[in-house]
């Protein structure tokens, strides 16, 4: 196999093959043989069809077939043989083809980045502590209260955390716009679901009252149209009801999978719940911003084969969040690649520079951290044992705990290296999304 490789730029690489005819032909004819010994031909016993009528019928496609195995087995072969690491599949371009010749393809593909890690010890992390408090605990019930609320028509004024049912009409420059306008739609007061101004300007209303609200949309309002505008809404209460909460009683325990009619067990259940919530989100903040500190500290050239792999991955997580693609779906246009491109950036880089780290470091799985973060997961269940077996029989779901783990370790070792810091917070706070946080 004549292999030689030429860079074309940046991590493009363009490697041309050639295969010895021989080699080709040799196993053209080991399958033609072997087809002859089982096809069937009319005019022909079974076993019996000459080679030279099986390669007249079959031959053309036996060789096509020979052809993309070799070719895709010599790609292979040749970067291991030239010591390259392909990111993402190759383009392969046929040259020379004809039948009793070499065989010589081209191979266009990229490379993996040589990374040079930055030094860790200049990093300053901070790591936030917390505790769930009596109130945190009821703020918790109380939201799980609301949840589980019935409503009770009223003809009062309406209040703050009141449900209101609306008929509304917006307007900007005197002519509609779209989106704004709706009957019959329920809204809780209080609840921040609609534009500044607008639900502060339903409360004091009585079912059958109307009214005229002078809004302005905010500047980061999604749509460019409304972005800043001034607008105005008639509104009209059609409804208004008070919100029953339900009693802390067996019955409302039940429906969190809490037996038991003592609230002290109750409570210690749901404080159990909101521990390992803030545990898990500390730990997902501190990886963050260790995560952040190495995109930060190294740049890394990023191949577009695998940065476009990830788009695609993005792209595909979207749509089954919204419950899959139509046949007829043009996902490219619906959902373009800029929506993905950051993103999907951002993961490849910390792809490579934590592969790096791992092979520097040495950092090796740590079974026995793979098994508590599955007994973890499973103590959410009833069955714990039955979901720890699984995991264990179901070695994708396997793999996807250990890589998160071994995610955990880099962490750990690269918090060993730097300097962190202690920061007093609330569990509020902590579990925060971090977008909203500060």
């Amino acid at each position: 196999m004549q292999v030689s490789i030429e860079t074309t730029s940046g991590l493009e690489r363009r490697m041309t093959v050639g295969i010895p005819a021989d080699q080709i032909d040799s196993e053209v004819q080991k399958r033609l043989q072997q087809a002859a010994k089982t096809v069937r031909l009319n005019g022909f016993r079974k076993g019996k069809v000459p080679l030279k009528v099986v390669k007249q019928r079959f031959g053309a496609g036996v060789r096509q077939e020979v052809l993309g195995e070799l070719m895709s087995r010599s790609f292979y072969d040749a970067v291991q043989q030239e010591d390259v690491k392909p990111a993402g599949q190759p383009s392969i371009e046929p040259k020379q083809m004809e039948e009793g010749k070499d065989v010589e393809f081209v191979a266009t593909f990229e490379v993996y980045p040589e990374v040079s890690l930055a030094d860790t010890s200049g990093f300053e992390i901070e790591r936030l502590e917390a505790e769930v408090t009596d109130k945190d605990i009821d703020n918790m019930i109380d939201t799980l209260r609301k949840q589980q609320a019935d409503w009770k028509d009223s003809k009062r004024k309406a209040q703050k955390g009141d449900r209101v049912t609306i008929n509304y009409k917006g307007t900007k420059d005197g002519e509609a716009f779209d989106g704004g306008t709706a009957e019959g739609q329920q809204l809780v007061l209080g609840s921040n679901s609609m534009i500044p101004g607008f639900e502060d300007g339903i409360i004091g209303m009585k079912p059958g009252e109307e009214t005229t609200l002078d809004l302005t949309f905010p500047e980061e309002y999604h749509s460019e149209e409304l972005k800043g505008a001034a607008v105005q809404f008639e509104v009209k209460v059609t409804g208004n009801e008070l919100q029953k909460l339900p009693e802390l009683d067996k019955e409302f325990y039940a429906k969190f999978g809490v037996e038991t009619e003592d609230e002290a067990e109750f409570r210690a259940d749901v404080k159990g719940n909101m521990e390992r919530e803030l545990k898990n989100a500390a730990s997902q903040k501190l990886k963050a911003s260790v995560m952040d500190k190495l995109i930060e500290a190294n740049e890394v050239e990023l191949p577009a084969s695998l940065v476009a792999g990830e788009i695609e991955g993005l792209r595909g997580q979207m749509m089954q969040q919204f419950g899959g693609a139509q046949p007829d779906m043009d996902l490219k246009s619906l959902l373009p690649d800029d929506m993905f491109k950051e993103q999907a950036e951002r993961r490849v880089a910390l792809g490579l520079v934590v592969g790096e780290i791992v092979k520097s470091a040495e950092i090796q799985v740590d079974a026995d951290k793979v098994r508590a973060k599955i007994e973890e997961i499973a103590s959410t269940y009833q069955e714990p044992e039955e979901v720890i077996n699984y995991y264990y029989g179901n070695q994708q779901m396997l793999n996807g705990v250990e890589s998160v783990v071994l995610e955990d370790q880099v962490v750990d070792h690269i918090l060993s290296t730097c300097k962190v810091s202690d920061v007093k917070s609330t569990y509020e706070d902590v579990i925060k999304p971090a977008e909203q946080a500060g």
